[in-house]
């Protein structure tokens, strides 16, 4: 995967019986990402599963820039609200981890 100027991170607690669907819809060629493949400045996505905690994942997704990512939102906030709450039945916890640049460049 290309460096990325930003990510995002989030956290899911998968509802029981729901992984291998969760997986699909989330995973590097999930539904998430082929919304995220129509933008500019899109650069990939990773999908973790906890050891400890099977139900427990995060997501990464990379972009060029912050910028990017906000242009996506603009561009594209109809699908993007429209899959998340089709998909909400799928978790049963969902958190925003943070927004994250490589280490030493300037927030922005």
């Amino acid at each position: 995967m290309a460096a990325a100027g930003y990510a995002m991170l989030w956290e899911f607690v998968v509802a029981p019986a729901k992984q291998a669907e969760f997986e699909a819809h989330y995973g590097p060629n999930g539904t998430w990402t082929r919304l995220f493949r129509r933008a500019p400045g899109y650069v990939g996505s990773e999908l973790l599963r906890d050891r400890a905690d099977p139900l427990r994942y995060l997501t990464i997704d990379h972009w060029e820039s912050h910028e990017a990512w906000q242009a996506f939102r603009r561009g594209h906030s109809a699908d993007y609200e429209r899959l998340d709450r089709e998909f909400e039945g799928l978790t049963t916890r969902e958190a925003a981890l943070g927004e994250y640049a490589p280490a030493g460049d300037e927030p922005g």
